[in-house]
C-alpha cells in the first residue's frame, strides 16, 4: 500500500523559515510511519509572497536550504515540487508556507496502524518529551503573538522515533497513533475520541503546557495493558522518552478534574464551518 502526507506550519517558518522547512518534511515523515508506512520520498509546493522583496527571498531562499539540508540527513529524495510567488494582498505577503509531501510503502494495508481506539481499557502513552516553548504555536495565534524562537528540528530524534514507529507495526503493538502537531496534545486528543465515540481519561502535570504544546517528535500511543513492558522496551532501544498520560474508555473526554462529554465535544468540533459561514 501506498500512504502520503502533506505539512505545513507557516507559523514556525515565519519565526524560522530554515526550520520551519525541516518541521514540515519531519512532520510529514511522521505522518507517514505513524500508519506503519516507510517514508521513501518527498515532495513539495512552496508558496511565497513577491520575490522583489529581499525579505520574502530570504524567506524563499531559507526554506529551500532546510528542505535540501533535511532530505539529505533523512536519506530522502525530492522527486519534484512547485513554486508558487506573489501570494500576497497589496503589499502584505503570505507568511512563508512550505507545503511538504512525503510518499511511503507499507508491505500489507491491512497491517496499518489506525489513528485512534475502538476498545476501553486500553493504556495511553506519549511518545517523546515535551517542553515549554509556545512560540508559534495554536495557542499563540489565538493570542495574537507573533514572536519567539521556533523549535528546532532534531531529525536524527525523528529517524529513530520512525523507526520505532515501524518496528512496532510489525509486531503489532499499537492499538493506535496519532501524531501531535498543531493544536498540540489536546486536539490530538480530541480527535482520538471522536473517531469511534470511545473516550479517555488522561492525568498530565502542567496541564496547560502538557495540552498545548506544539513541541515536535511526538506520538501518542495505545497499547493493550499486557504490552505495556514490551513499549518501554521497545522506546529504551530507540532512546525515545516514554510517559503514560491515560486510559481509555467512558463517554467522555477527563483531564485530571475536567471532564467534557464526547456529545459536547463532537459539537465543538463539526461546528466551526456552520458558525463562521452561516
Amino acid at each position: 500500500g501506498v500512504a502520503v502526507a502533506t505539512d505545513a506550519n507557516a507559523n514556525w517558518s515565519y519565526l524560522n523559515p530554515y526550520e520551519g522547512a525541516k518541521l514540515a518534511l519531519a512532520e510529514a515523515a511522521r505522518n507517514i510511519a505513524t500508519a506503519g508506512a516507510k517514508p521513501l520520498a518527498v515532495t513539495n509546493c512552496l508558496n511565497f509572497g513577491s520575490p522583489e522583496d529581499p525579505g520574502v527571498m530570504w524567506q524563499f531562499a531559507e526554506s529551500v536550504r532546510g528542505l535540501a539540508d533535511g532530505c539529505l540527513e533523512m536519506g530522502l529524495p525530492v522527486t519534484g515540487g512547485n513554486v508558487s510567488f506573489y501570494n500576497q494582498t497589496g503589499t502584505t505577503a503570505i507568511l512563508p508556507t512550505p507545503v511538504i509531501g512525503v510518499l511511503g510503502v507499507i508491505e500489507d494495508v491491512r497491517t496499518r496502524t489506525p489513528m485512534s481506539f475502538k476498545d476501553a481499557g486500553l493504556e495511553l502513552f506519549l511518545l517523546g518529551a515535551t517542553d515549554d516553548n509556545l512560540s508559534g504555536s495554536e495557542w499563540a495565534y489565538i493570542h495574537g503573538m507573533r514572536g519567539g524562537i521556533a523549535p528546532t528540528a532534531d531529525l536524527q530524534r525523528e529517524m529513530r522515533l520512525i523507526e520505532l514507529l515501524l518496528s512496532a507495526n510489525r509486531s503489532a503493538l499499537f492499538a493506535a497513533a496519532h501524531d501531535l502537531s498543531q493544536g498540540g496534545l489536546a486536539i490530538s486528543l480530541v480527535e482520538m475520541v471522536l473517531r469511534y465515540g470511545v473516550g479517555a481519561k488522561v492525568t498530565l502535570d502542567k496541564v496547560g503546557i502538557a495540552l498545548l504544546s506544539e513541541t515536535p517528535g511526538r506520538v501518542v500511543v495505545a497499547v493493550k495493558p499486557s504490552q505495556v513492558a514490551e513499549l518501554k522496551t521497545l522506546a529504551a532501544t530507540h532512546s525515545i522518552p516514554v510517559t503514560k498520560i491515560g486510559t481509555t474508555g467512558g463517554d467522555a473526554l477527563v483531564i485530571n478534574d475536567a471532564s467534557i462529554s464526547l456529545t459536547e465535544l463532537r459539537t465543538a468540533h463539526t461546528g466551526t464551518f456552520k458558525k463562521l459561514f452561516g
